[in-house]
């Protein structure tokens, strides 16, 4: 049989209000960042593990809020007024805890985009209660703001994405494949995505079909229990 060769394409990541699944584990959360224009003090915390889908659901935020996405750890050298002109989403912020210049520059478009009028999203590994920032009226802002957490994906949910990722690599799995990765795989969407690039690669590098047996083997390498 003749070698495959394997294209080396990266698929379009999902970013849009409408390729954000909704389930009973993030419903919500979605509720709450789709509800913006009632949040208390036009303020709110997203919180989540890494990979469990803040940047999406807060980039999804920002196509609808017209908010500029900005990470935390730029802010000392932002043009802080020119952001605080609209909505703003300030992406992990616990990673400036003790950078003075930061915070502060954070305080000040916290003010800012508030007394403008706008609404601020921050986003946020751990809740404010846990942030060690070394600017007593920064983090009395932060601790007065709403927080909504994303928790882990349930089955449902991580199995649709688990299939919208292999559908974008052109994968069709057996049918017995999803339901075994879901009950056996990492809870996080970041273990998906590096389960469905992994698939992708090792199906194509050995000319095999994606079943149950062939993700077992890719699945266990992954986690280190092979």
């Amino acid at each position: 049989m003749a070698e495959q060769t394997r294209l080396d394409l990266a698929t379009r990541p999902a970013v849009g209000r409408e390729d954000f699944i909704v389930t009973e584990s993030n419903a919500l959360a979605v509720a709450i960042v789709d509800g913006w224009r009632n949040w208390g003090g036009r303020k709110l915390i997203l919180t989540g593990a890494e990979g469990s889908g803040k940047s999406h659901l807060a980039q999804a935020w920002a196509t609808d809020s017209g908010a500029t996405v900005v990470a935390a750890a730029t802010l000392a050298q932002a043009d802080i007024p020119a952001l605080a002109s609209g909505c703003v989403v300030v992406e992990d912020v616990e990673v400036i805890e003790g950078d003075r210049p930061t915070e502060e520059a954070l305080f000040h478009l916290h003010n800012l985009v508030l007394a403008e009028g706008h609404a601020l999203m921050l986003t946020a590994q751990r809740p404010p209660n846990l942030w060690r920032l070394g600017l007593p009226d920064l983090q009395s802002r932060m601790q007065g703001t709403q927080v909504v957490e994303l928790g882990a994906p349930d089955d449902v949910l991580l199995s649709a994405v688990l299939e919208r990722l292999l559908k974008a690599r052109l994968i069709v799995p057996k049918p017995d494949v999803l339901p075994y990765l879901v009950a056996h795989m990492d809870r996080s969407f970041a273990m998906a995505n590096l389960l469905a690039e992994a698939l992708d690669v090792e199906a194509m590098d050995k000319g095999r079909e994606v079943t149950r047996a062939f993700a077992r083997d890719v699945l266990l390498r992954l986690q280190g229990t092979d």
